[in-house]
Order: C-alpha cells, then sequence, then structure tokens
C-alpha cells in the first residue's frame, strides 16, 4: 500500500514537528514517521524534562534557605518520587498539545521506523520512505516529492566505556532513576554535564565532574566559565579540569563505580555510586537508508547546504543530525527554512551568530555572539563593558546577585559582536541580546532602551553603558 505526499519528514521531534506545523500552513500534504513519540528527544529525554527536575531541585535548594527570607519552615523533606511524577505530569501535558497541533494541521502520523529507499517502480529518483509499522501492520510505502531528515541525536560515550544503564549511565536514563544516588561522577563538564552536577547537587547529592579541556563549558566565553565554576565549586562540586578519562579502568565494588583518569600526567582514582557520561551527541543517521542514496555523511553528520538541501537536493536534512548547534530551537528553526525552501518562498539562511545559547544550571548562563577571545582571534579591536548584578536592586530583592553581564563589541563599528550572561534568570533575559545581534545594535542603542526599574534587565542596559566607560551604578 503506498501514499503519496509533498513532504514526508523522518523524526517527529521538535525540529520534525515544528517542520511539519509549517509546511501544513503552506498547503503541502505532510506526513510524519516517527518510531517512538512526537516531541522526540528534546520533550521526552532532554529540554523539558530535565529543566523540570532543574525546577525542583530550585525550589528545595531555595526553601533550605528560606529563613533568610524571614520565611522559617521545619522538616523540609525531598520526595524525588514526588518529583518524578511532576515531571513526568508536565512532559504529558507537553505531548497532548504537541499531538493537537499535529492534528489541527491534518499532518498524518507514521508510528514505525522509516527508510529511504533507492530508485523504484514507486519513483525513478531515491525518496520513497519504507516504513516498517511498529504495530506489526504490514509496511507502508510514502512517496513524497520530498523528504525532510530529522531524526536527532543520542548520547556519545567513550571508546571502551560501556553504558549500562544502572551503574554507567546516560542523561537518558538519570532521568528516569527512581532513587538519587548518594554520590555520582560526571564525566563532560559541558552544557549538559554542567545542568546535572548543579541539579544534583542542589538534590543533595555529591557531586564529581571531571573535564578534558582546561575548563567546563569550554565553547562559552572563559570568564563565564571561570564565575560558573566558582559558584559550582561553593556549592560543594568537586571539578577536574584537564583530566583524560581511563575507560579501561572502570571497575566496580560493592556498589561503588571506580575509574582512573589522567590528570596532569598523574594517575588518579576517582568513585561514586553511578558515573553519568556526558560527553556530547552523535547523529542518528543508521538505519535510515542513506546508502540508497547520495547524501554524504562526514564525521557522523549528515553535510547540507544553507537551506538544509542534501546532495540529493529533494533530501533536506536538520537538527541534531546535521550537527552545528544542536538546540531544539535551531532544529526548528531550520526546519522552517528547510519547509519554506521547499515551498518556494526563497526564504534568508539562518544566522547562527545571533542565535541565543542558555546553560540551566543554578546559576544560569547565557549567550549569544562572539566570545571575547573568538572576537580577538577574529581580528577585531574590542572594547568590553561589564557589570555586576551584585549593583542590581532587583538581584538583590531576589535574592540572588552572583554573575554579571558581559557586552563585545567592535572598536572600528561600534557594533555588538557577543553579549555573555550569568546570573538569576538569565536564560529569560537573553533574547534582548538575540535582537541586537539580530538589529546590528551598538551598545549604545542598547543603552537608550529604558530597562524598567527595578527588574534584572537593568543590568544589559548598565553594561551597554559601560563598553564606554558611563555605567551609572559602578
Amino acid at each position: 500500500m503506498s501514499q503519496e505526499y509533498d513532504v514526508v519528514i523522518l523524526g517527529g521531534g521538535t525540529g520534525g514537528y515544528v517542520a511539519a506545523i509549517r509546511a501544513s500552513q503552506l498547503g503541502l500534504k505532510t506526513a510524519i514517521v516517527e518510531k517512538d513519540k512526537l516531541g522526540g528527544t528534546c520533550l521526552h529525554k532532554g529540554c523539558i524534562p530535565s529543566k523540570a527536575l532543574l525546577r525542583s531541585a530550585e525550589v528545595y535548594h531555595t526553601v533550605k534557605r528560606s529563613e533568610e527570607f524571614g520565611v522559617f519552615t521545619s522538616d523540609v523533606t525531598l520526595q524525588f518520587d514526588q518529583v518524578q511524577k511532576r515531571k513526568n505530569n508536565v512532559v504529558e501535558q507537553l505531548h497532548k498539545g504537541v499531538n493537537y497541533l499535529i492534528k489541527r494541521g491534518k499532518i498524518d502520523v507514521y508510528h514505525g521506523i522509516g527508510r529511504i529507499l533507492g530508485p523504484s517502480i514507486f519513483s525513478p529518483i531515491p525518496g520513497t520512505i519504507s516504513v516498517e509499522m511498529g504495530n506489526g501492520d504490514e509496511n507502508e510505502m510514502l512517496i513524497s516529492k520530498n523528504v525532510i531528515i530529522a531524526t536527532g541525536s543520542r548520547p556519545r560515550s567513550l571508546p571502551g566505556l560501556t553504558i549500562d544503564g544502572s551503574i554507567v549511565i546516560t542523561s537518558d536514563e538519570a532521568l528516569e532513576m527512581k532513587e538519587l544516588p548518594k554520590s555520582i561522577l560526571i564525566i563532560g563538564g559541558g552544557v549538559i554535564g554542567i545542568e546535572w552536577a548543579s541539579m544534583l547537587s542542589d538534590f543533595g547529592v555529591a557531586v564529581t565532574v571531571i573535564e578534558y579541556a582546561d575548563r567546563i563549558v569550554p565553547t562559552e566565553d572563559r570568564e563565564i566559565a571561570q564565575e560558573l565554576q566558582t559558584h559550582l565549586q561553593k556549592k560543594g562540586i568537586t571539578i577536574v579540569t584537564q583530566a583524560k578519562v581511563l575507560s579501561e579502568t572502570i571497575a566496580t565494588e560493592n556498589g561503588m563505580a571506580m575509574i582512573s583518569a589522567e590528570v596532569n600526567g598523574e594517575q588518579k582514582q576517582f568513585s561514586a555510586e553511578k558515573i553519568l557520561v556526558s560527553v556530547g551527541r552523535k547523529g542518528n543517521t543508521e538505519n535510515i537508508g542513506l546508502q540508497n542514496t547520495d547524501i554524504h555523511v562526514e564525521n557522523g553528520y549528515i553535510q547540507v547546504n544553507n537551506f538544509y538541501q542534501t546532495k540529493e537536493s529533494h533530501i533536506y536534512a536538520i537538527g541534531d543530525v546535521i550537527g552545528g548547534l544542536q538546540l531544539a530551537h535551531v532544529a526548528s528553526h531550520e526546519g522552517i527554512k528547510a519547509v519554506e525552501h521547499i515551498a518556494g518562498n526563497k526564504p534568508e539562511p539562518l544566522q547562527y551568530e545571533t542565535i541565543a545559547k542558555c546553560i540551566y544550571s543554578n546559576p544560569e548562563a547565557a549567550s549569544v555572539g562572539l566570545t571575547e577571545q573568538e572576537a580577538k582571534e577574529k581580528g577585531y579591536e574590542i572594547k568590553v563593558g561589564k557589570f555586576p548584578f551584585s549593583a542590581n536592586g532587583k538581584a538583590l530583592v531576589f535574592g540572588d546577585s552572583s554573575g554579571f553581564v558581559k557586552i563585545v563589541a567592535d572598536v572600528k563599528t561600534n557594533d555588538i559582536l557577543g553579549i555573555h550572561m550569568i546570573g538569576p534568570h538569565v536564560t529569560d533575559m537573553i533574547s534582548e541580546a538575540g535582537l541586537a545581534k539580530v538589529l546590528d545594535a551598538t551598545p549604545w542603542e542598547v543603552a537608550n532602551v529604558i530597562h524598567p526599574h527595578p527588574t534584572l534587565s537593568e543590568v544589559i542596559g548598565e553594561a551597554a553603558l559601560a563598553v564606554d566607560g558611563m555605567a551609572i551604578h559602578s
């Protein structure tokens, strides 16, 4: 049995379902092939459930220090089963919402494994999708004018380090823990590893982070990384950088896991109840029929042009499977651009330098554009303005005045090159910085936005003034 479509999307994650909705809006007959649940990794194994847990950790941490606010409590306890229940309820509510949007858009959904077939009696070019139905029904054949690959990614491990799902785990298994361990060793100090370190520490777990680079979150501005590390260490988190994990030394004994790492030329052993491996993600390029096409895969990622076309011009790829910024909001907008290109709308290419990145640790961090080091490496003559939350009234009222906002600008043009933040609720504030980048704003223009008082956002205006040495409150 075969069905014909204008667009078939392999993968119903954030990138896939958003692309499908946009295709439906443009009048394209659309189908999604999804082997699991609509919403994908972000909704079920990533962004949403992890942030739900982070919120519970934040509340628990705040309640334990409530006396600072004049609120006295007793017998504050954490019931982790209720934490997990709340997380699952949030995920389920959003999952229902996605299903509703897909149904409203009259988008067909095939629950199964989709594979791209080569030229056949159905189509003279690659693009026909064979769907191995998950319910045991006969395979479906989907004949489509265009295909979008949005199969996402999965956690990566280190060579020789086997994920057993019990003691050695990834974020996938961590999200489903029934109870908290007393101690955990996190291999990898990138964004995901640091979010888990912050969360578990706030829950009362003894946390150690091992990072191969010379600092945690090495893709962020160096000053932001240093400030974040300082605050995490104050929370009691042990952070070891420039450490090469020796996978072959893994051992378990009496409910504890032990592994060694080479640190500054010396071998050190680390132990904990669990080891969380957080060393990045790899694209899901296997078992989707790429061998039946001319699609080029390099370093595990599908290669595409500015409009997400592969070497087969009618087959597009978006999201984590193409590498780059592996973020849900990036995948969504890549999907929109791909669909608009399919529809002939002539979209502008996505400007990645204007896309914000967020770290939902405690404290939070967020950034857009070039770091100070990147700007220098690109040959810019720069000027920098910084302003601390400790001089901000709302931060003091809120009870968290850690961190700062940093703006990097070009001396010659006065254009903003990058904005970097660490402190309370900066992940909610970074969009102003993103807009500034989209509009090629100058610090003067940002400074002349009248930020209401008292708000955390006033720090952005003060940092913009500080670029030219004109900050009012410092």
